[in-house]
């Protein structure tokens, strides 16, 4: 990028220190963890920004986006790169806007509600809310560094979608700002349905400056690690937990042996050869659960008060797309699937997969309230990789017996899975970005040239 660039952007921003040229730094905020995917690892690996912008507030975005749209720089917004699909990674450089220090809660409502901007991380929040008697409704595995912004962007549930559903469920995300790629950027509020305009949508359409976020009432929470003879009789009991109402829960998470081997922290939780559950229950039902797993066979091999964020050992930790981060460390030919398998039908799905793929697919559950109250029984199974030729098998006998698969596996909002079907994020982009400047080649639908001016 021409020097000049450089100047301008650091004068429009009163501060040299935020316009980043430095190459590693450069480099290191133009990743995330899209190397989860030895697929995407080779498509994404060397793909960097120019050059980083760090603004600390809405006015400032519009001024970037303004100077970037009458040049025709590429814009793609970075939250704190915890994502995995490559949704922070510059396909055709210009400026990576890390959005880091636009981290203010401004106010959390008495009736439960959050207004921050899009940088502050969802731990600090949680803590936060904690402090006056809510907590967050969903949260990644990776809170302690997952920001808010990032997460709407890219993210979809996680600890706690077993009770309150996903991200995009139950209004969780009442309002957003989002600022527009214009020749005059706007700050464009959305509430209630056009919230889905923007969500998920890998910042393509728009950089969200604030959010309103729905809280759920905080919860005095126990830790519980139970092992079973299969995962049959784990998946069972975890599914009987999570569909039963009279059970407080955030985190329902059985596995299929030998994934708990790779949890080296906590392996003295695991016996060998055993399935796993990890629980978060209320403390004032702990003792109930003990009960009623020790009944179906199960053995309780951790319990203890969950004490926060800072709770030793932190189950969580291995949960969600954590599970994933340690099966890779335990073996580099290691990724995974997102999938959610049907109810009615799951049992027979997980045989006809273990039938064909055997120990290439390992079990990792995780339950989550759907849209309309059914239980969902997803799942992020630890796959291994041979061949991208047997990874796309894989996803296509999973479609084939009615398995859904948000696959992880590709660099677009379109491809995972995720895309709503009445194109409302397309039509923002076309809105809102008619050049296709935010986070160019990332939702392959759109067409710049139709909608340019």
């Amino acid at each position: 990028m021409e020097l000049r660039h450089t100047a301008v952007l650091a004068s429009l921003l009163g501060d040299p220190a935020r316009v980043v040229t430095h190459r590693p730094t450069v480099e290191q905020l133009s990743r995330d963890f899209y190397w989860y995917s030895p697929v995407l690892r080779k498509q994404l690996d060397g793909k960097i920004g120019d050059l980083v912008v760090q603004p600390v507030s809405a006015v400032e975005v519009q001024r970037i986006l303004r100077y970037c749209h009458s040049n025709d720089i590429p814009v793609t917004a970075r939250g704190a790169g915890t994502g995995n699909y490559g949704q922070a990674v510059p396909l055709y450089g210009g400026i990576v806007l890390d959005l880091a220090r636009m981290d203010r809660i401004e106010q959390i409502t008495r009736g439960g509600v959050a207004i921050s901007e899009p940088g502050v991380r969802l731990g600090v929040l949680e803590n936060e809310a904690r402090t006056v008697g809510w907590e967050l409704r969903c949260y990644p595995s990776t809170i302690i560094k997952a920001s808010l912004g990032g997460f709407l962007g890219g993210g979809s549930g996680g600890v706690g979608s077993v009770a309150h559903g996903n991200l995009r469920d139950f209004e969780t995300v009442r309002a957003l700002e989002v600022v527009t790629m214009e020749p005059e950027p706007r700050i464009v509020l959305h509430q209630g349905e056009s919230v889905h305009d923007i969500l998920h949508a890998w910042g393509t359409n728009g950089i969200v400056t604030r959010v309103w976020l729905a809280l759920a009432p905080a919860v005095e929470w126990a830790q519980c690690a139970i092992a079973f003879t299969s995962f049959a009789a784990a998946f069972d009991f975890s599914e009987r937990i999570a569909a039963d109402s009279a059970w407080t829960k955030r985190l329902v998470t059985p596995f299929e042996w030998p994934i708990p081997s790779f949890f080296t922290p906590v392996r003295q939780y695991a016996p060998e050869g055993k399935a796993l559950v990890f629980f978060m229950i209320a403390e004032s039902q702990r003792a109930d659960l003990e009960a009623a797993a020790c009944s179906r066979g199960g053995e309780v091999t951790y319990s203890g008060k969950y004490l926060g964020l800072r709770t030793r050992p932190l189950l969580s930790d291995y949960t969600w797309n954590h599970t994933t981060l340690w099966a890779i460390r335990s073996d580099e030919a290691y990724t995974y699937l997102q999938c959610a398998f049907d109810p009615a039908t799951v049992r027979d799905q997980m045989r006809r997969l273990k039938q064909r793929f055997s120990d290439d697919i390992l079990f990792h559950m995780e339950f989550w309230k759907a849209a309309d109250g059914q239980m969902i029984p997803g799942a992020i199974p630890v796959v291994y990789y041979r061949t991208e030729e047997r990874l796309n098998e894989m996803i296509s006998f999973c479609r084939e017996i009615g398995v859904f698969v948000a696959n992880p596996h590709v660099n677009n909002v379109e491809g995972g899975g995720r895309y709503r079907a009445d194109n409302v994020q397309l039509l923002a982009k076309q809105r809102y970005d008619p050049k296709g400047l935010l986070n160019p080649g990332k939702m392959i639908t759109f067409k710049p040239h139709e909608f340019a001016r």
